[in-house]
């Protein structure tokens, strides 16, 4: 199997650090029948109080709830989603692939269910994103 390579929207909440402070924000989304496949959330420590959660899929109608609750699509985050069957040394070989095309990466999330696994790549622009997307398409 290939690897499944495709750009992504992350959507951004700042949120409070406080027990509840990222459920109540993910609720909304339930509520608006967002169904998440990636959310990563951390404390903001530039900005006491507060953290900050990145999700993606929106789509749909639930994007409204996204927005209501505060949610924005990222203007600086351009992610690119890999998924693929899991086998030793893939993350080496995407990091590989992305460093030979010169690219300087952001983030990486990445996780393996059985045997697949996804990996979010976060890039400084577009065109780095959709650099990253041909450099792994050959992979």
């Amino acid at each position: 199997m290939a690897l499944k390579v495709t750009r992504v929207d992350t959507w951004a909440v700042t949120i409070e650090d406080r027990p509840g402070g990222l459920a109540a924000k993910l609720r909304a989304l339930a509520d608006g029948k967002a169904n998440l496949e990636f959310v990563i959330a951390r404390r903001a420590p530039d900005r006491p109080g507060t953290g900050v959660a990145f999700v993606t899929p929106i789509a749909g109608a639930a994007q409204r709830a996204a927005k209501q609750a505060g949610f924005a699509k990222s203007a600086t985050l351009y992610t690119v989603r890999i998924q693929g069957p899991d086998k030793p040394g893939e993350g080496a070989r995407i990091a590989a692939a992305l460093a030979d095309a010169g690219l300087n990466v952001r983030g990486l999330s990445a996780a393996a269910i059985g045997k697949t696994f996804v990996t979010h790549v976060a890039l400084d622009s577009a065109a780095d994103a959709a650099k990253a997307v041909r450099a792994l398409k050959k992979l």
